[in-house]
């Protein structure tokens, strides 16, 4: 197959993205597809220029807004450059980009339009699953387990009644738990959602749900091995999840049978209330009696080789190579962003 993949971008995870598209290219190539690489801010990247980008690391934190507002790229740009033709003549677009309008839908929208198959899920349903608030109340409606929130702005006398102390304090529509804090106190609050803010103009304060974080991957319809992630510090943030030794990353997790069964229904429930294409991650945090409460859902969930999707696939055999093709033969079949 023809394969453009899309990656980088203008979003607060453009080093995540990065790191996807640094292994799912030498893995696609080395099946014999051929691949066009595309940083949607900057445009197709020359042969050096893609090996250059492609060797940077994660940074411990994400880029900042000024650096990213110099790239200036944008999903509709795409349409109006020479990249425009190199993508009209691909089998497939393979989007490994993470947060922003790579996984908010505009992207998904904009291939629509054009008519060209991609992986992930539809513009609607990535949406859905970037808005925290949104996902949030069709996970209810599918009877999936998730921790009460309010959406700011909102008083500490507001929180304190409604959901407790401590409270997540986080942007709405955002990943990798960039702009999250954990909120002890209501003098603490205002500068949580004015850090969140730089991020979104959504806020969400969510109660604070103590235990075990647990991670289901879906793929092709069925829940993978369920993981758990033993982070560093309190949360599994950003540090965490793209410095080496931020977290120990377990799959499977170590759960009774019942339980593993359970969090699995209720991961492609969430997935399923959603209309998410042929992959996705569902988050949890399992609390000190044993429920489940869903965190979210992640549409393009990340792709290096040993991000969660990855390893949770590797725990049933499938590596990664074999993994970046079944996405894109999904996606050439029409399987992939129907939602």
């Amino acid at each position: 197959m023809r394969i453009a993949v899309l990656f980088g971008g203008s979003s607060s995870e453009r080093d995540v993205s990065i790191a996807s598209a640094a292994q799912v290219i030498p893995a696609l190539r080395g099946l014999g597809h051929e691949v066009i690489a595309i940083d949607t801010a900057t445009g197709r990247l020359p042969p050096a220029a893609e090996q250059k980008m492609l060797a940077s690391a994660v940074a411990p934190e994400p880029p900042s807004g000024e650096h990213l507002a110099r790239l200036g790229g944008s999903a509709l740009a795409l349409a109006l450059t020479s990249e425009a033709a190199d993508i009209r003549n691909v089998d497939v677009v393979f989007i490994a980009l993470h947060g922003g309008a790579g996984e908010d839908g505009h992207i998904q929208a904009v291939l629509d339009l054009a008519g060209l198959l991609y992986t992930g899920s539809n513009h609607i349903a990535s949406a859905a699953a970037m808005d925290k608030d949104l996902s949030k109340r069709l996970f209810r409606m599918a009877g999936v387990l998730t921790a009460d929130w309010l959406m700011a702005p909102a008083s500490g006398a507001e929180v304190a009644r409604a959901l407790g102390w401590p409270a997540v304090v986080k942007p709405n529509k955002q990943g990798s738990t960039v702009g999250l804090s954990i909120v002890r106190s209501a003098a603490d609050l205002p500068a949580a959602v004015e850090l969140a803010r730089r991020h979104d103009d959504e806020v969400m304060i969510e109660r604070f749900i103590p235990g075990r974080e647990l991670t289901v991957a879906i793929l092709e319809g069925q829940a993978l091995p369920v993981g758990e992630i033993i982070p560093r510090g309190e949360i599994f943030d950003y540090e965490s999840k793209y410095q080496k030794g931020g977290a120990r990353e377990i799959f499977p997790a170590e759960l009774p049978a019942a339980a593993t069964a359970e969090i699995q229904q209720a991961a492609v429930r969430a997935h399923r209330a959603l209309k998410l294409g042929v992959y996705s991650r569902i988050d949890f945090r399992m609390d000190p009696e044993g429920r489940f409460w869903c965190l979210e859902a992640n549409s393009l969930p990340g792709l290096t080789a040993n991000s969660l999707l990855p390893q949770a696939a590797r725990a049933v055999g499938i590596g990664f190579p074999e993994l970046c093709d079944r996405i894109c033969r999904a996606a050439r079949d029409g399987r992939s962003a129907r939602g």
